[in-house]
């Protein structure tokens, strides 16, 4: 063999050799992430996480309850790298009991700040605004006009037309509730609760009882969290979606990198691609029907920008404290029991 062919031929191992490394090397990042985000849509999502970056991800599907319990008990010997989903009032509670590491993403200044940890604890990456689900087309040929706002809804043209879930046994309801209180105050807000019980037909115990009911047509307009309704829309269902003009509460799932974490530069790597235009991108793509968080990025075709919307928040923790009484208030001068 001549010096110029075993150069070639040493050239050539050393290429081979660097690949194979390489490949291996790829192979080997993963993580692990226990994920409050229901499966199917926490597969779809963290699929085309690996597939952007080589990650694998090993995934625990955890309610929002038994996931901070879980990570809570694994403290001394953390079992996952992040914690996926759930809203981020429990991202609160984890950090305020020690679980969880900050990371500031490099993606984070894009965001509102009531959609991420000041100290990068952690960061939403979708939301689910309140709404109403509206059949528009029956609605038109009884000759009543699409409700645009909270104050629409109580009017007599409404009566017996409207579903929401029960406060009693919903918390998309006691969100509503909320919104509704900061918007017109506490007493303003049952004064108007009172006047909008008339046009409700059925109180469901689901929070998401109001869309089933709104899909099968055993109702004209229903309130809950928008995902469902985004659903019918885009499977071509005859119906619309409104955001009231006065603003909307809603709902921000958030994740958390678990303090102690294995595998921790894979765990901010999903951070900086699921906060990424890129990654907020994945959720329509993937038919999630969620919100992304990111003022420039598209819930899908047809559907307003987050930018578009009027978001209305609410102290969560003192929401959480007044639940009870709240509640009662509800059922005393609402429901008059």
């Amino acid at each position: 063999m001549s010096r110029c062919s075993r150069f070639l031929a040493t050239m050539l191992v050393a290429l081979f050799s660097f690949v194979f490394i390489a490949g291996a090397m790829a192979e080997d990042r993963s993580l692990v992430v226990y994920s409050s985000v229901d499966e199917e849509n926490a597969t779809n999502i963290l699929k085309a996480f690996t597939e952007d970056t080589g990650i694998k991800v090993n995934m625990v599907f955890l309610s929002s309850g038994p996931a901070l319990s879980r990570i809570e008990a694994e403290k001394a010997n953390p079992q996952a790298d992040v914690w996926f989903g759930a809203p981020n009032e429990n991202h609160i509670v984890a950090k305020t009991r020690g679980l969880t590491r900050p990371y500031v993403s490099s993606e984070a200044e894009v965001l509102a700040d009531n959609f991420k940890d000041s100290e990068g604890y952690w960061y939403a990456f979708y939301m689910n605004p309140l709404g109403f689900g509206v059949l528009d087309e029956e609605l038109k040929d009884q000759g009543i006009p699409v409700p645009e706002s909270w104050a629409d809804l109580t009017k007599a043209e409404y009566k017996g037309m409207i579903q929401m879930p029960s406060p009693q046994s919903s918390g998309t309801a006691y969100a509503m509730v909320q919104t509704l209180m900061t918007v017109l105050g506490e007493d303003g807000a049952f004064d108007y609760m009172k006047k909008l019980n008339p046009n409700i037909q059925t109180y469901t115990q689901s929070g998401t009882g109001p869309s089933k009911n709104l899909a099968i047509g055993e109702t004209d307009i229903a309130i809950q969290f928008t995902p469902a309704f985004l659903k019918l829309v885009d499977q071509g269902y005859p119906s619309k979606v409104i955001f009231p003009a006065e603003g909307v509460g809603y709902e921000a799932a958030a994740l958390s990198i678990v303090k102690g974490a294995k595998n921790l530069d894979e765990a901010e790597a999903l951070v900086d691609w699921i906060i990424s235009k890129k990654g907020q991108s994945s959720l329509s793509a993937a038919k999630t029907y969620f919100f992304p968080v990111r003022s420039d990025v598209s819930a899908g075709e047809g559907v307003p920008v987050l930018s578009e919307i009027t978001l209305i928040d609410y102290d969560r923790e003192k929401a959480a404290k007044d639940k009870k009484r709240i509640v009662e208030r509800w059922v005393t001068e609402v429901l008059g029991q």
